[in-house]
């Protein structure tokens, strides 16, 4: 599952066949931070990884901060929000998989 919030981008996956932690990664540290402070984990480096930061967490835990995260949402534009929070590198690549999903509109959506 990938998310975007405003303070960065995670992906949450099985920690593994049958394991009931998740193992949730980033392409940058500070993604990861929010999280790992909420639930008081540390983030561990995989520099060898597909993502190179990641937590090993309970899946409530990630509904925790995923509650927080709804619960603290004041803006009314993510992008600007995130271009305020994370910076404009990190809003630019953003549009950019925004700009991207437009490929995946069903026939329908804009008429």
């Amino acid at each position: 599952m990938w998310i975007f919030t405003e303070t960065g981008f995670i992906s949450a996956v099985r920690d593994g066949k049958g394991s009931e932690n998740l193992k949730v990664r980033a392409r940058d540290r500070q993604s990861l931070e929010p999280l790992a402070e909420l639930v008081g984990t540390e983030i561990i480096k995989t520099p060898h990884g597909d993502y190179p930061y990641r937590v090993i967490i309970k899946p409530e835990q990630l509904g925790l901060f995923l509650a927080e995260s709804l619960a603290n949402l004041t803006y009314d534009n993510f992008k600007s929000r995130v271009y305020t929070t994370r910076g404009r590198g990190f809003a630019h690549a953003l549009s950019d998989v925004w700009s991207t999903m437009h490929d995946v509109e069903d026939g329908e959506a804009r008429s």
